[in-house]
């Protein structure tokens, strides 16, 4: 996916509070990524604001409510508003979760929507479904889809075969890219007792990072008993180590700060963001 070793700009989140200082000051960015059922409404100063926006940064649409890994498989509507959006903005990148969120008790009964991203079980049949959705998601919307690696709190006793061979081939049968969160690595890496960068380390080294288009860098919230992947903070430096890896083996690859809870004044973001930019940099130049 990724095709240039030369520095790309990082970009942050569209959240409200910012939106104004953003378009009063345009800073350099990469992009700015929006969640994109936040915008499903069919008109309102949310959309307004954001066509705005989309006029000063390119746009990256990142969704938590396909639920791709469901066996009870998509939601009609879901798919529809999706669309919609992503004609009207004509994002970079358009990308959800490897998750699972709607169950159905029995065959042609009511589908049930949990509000979480519950995580999949690596198997074939998993990796099938999964497979099914992308796929269907893709004709729908006439473009590859990026796919994210999730912060788990558990996991299935059934799984056969390691995340990043799971992940190498939904890319390979269905060409959509990878949204590499190299924090939700790291995040697992903790809660299981393991080291961090090993993890990471051992993870990049069996990925196929042709199939990479966008890095996910976050805080988390390791003050209780597990660590949790809250998006509160300023990006922890086992992750910078890891990122420094993954743009040494990948090449420069849009990156996103992400932070969703107790946000910081801008100019933070902007410093992370600048801190991503200065690692890609280093690496480019040796």
């Amino acid at each position: 996916m990724h095709t240039s070793n030369t520095p790309t700009a990082a970009g942050i989140g569209w959240r409200q509070p910012h939106e104004a200082e953003l378009l009063q000051r345009r800073p350099a960015l990469g992009f700015i990524e929006v969640h994109s059922e936040n915008y499903f409404a069919d008109g309102g100063a949310a959309l307004a604001v954001l066509q705005q926006g989309r006029e000063a940064y390119p746009v990256s649409l990142h969704g938590v409510g396909l639920a791709l890994g469901s066996a009870a498989g998509l939601d009609a509507w879901h798919l529809d508003r999706l669309a919609r959006l992503v004609q009207r903005f004509d994002p970079v990148r358009v990308s959800d979760h490897a998750c699972f969120a709607r169950v159905a008790r029995e065959a042609g009964g009511p589908v049930l929507h949990a509000n979480d991203l519950l995580p999949l079980s690596f198997t074939d049949q998993s990796l099938d479904i999964l497979c099914r959705h992308v796929q269907q998601v893709q004709e729908r919307l006439r473009r590859p889809i990026g796919v994210e690696n999730l912060a788990a709190y558990l996991g299935w006793q059934d799984s056969t075969l390691a995340e990043p061979q799971f992940f190498n081939e939904l890319a390979r049968r269905t060409g959509c890219w990878l949204l590499l969160d190299l924090n939700n690595i790291a995040v697992n890496a903790l809660n299981a007792g393991r080291d961090p960068v090993a993890e990471g380390t051992a993870w990049l080294a069996e990925l196929d990072g042709r199939h990479v288009g966008e890095i996910h860098l976050a805080g988390y919230d390791d003050s209780g008993d597990i660590v949790v992947d809250d998006h509160g903070s300023r990006v922890h430096a086992p992750v910078w180590q890891l990122y420094r890896q993954a743009v040494q083996r990948l090449g420069a690859v849009p990156t996103l700060i992400e932070w969703d809870t107790d946000l910081p004044a801008l100019d933070v973001l902007l410093q992370e963001a600048a801190r991503a930019d200065a690692v890609a940099a280093e690496v480019a130049h040796g």
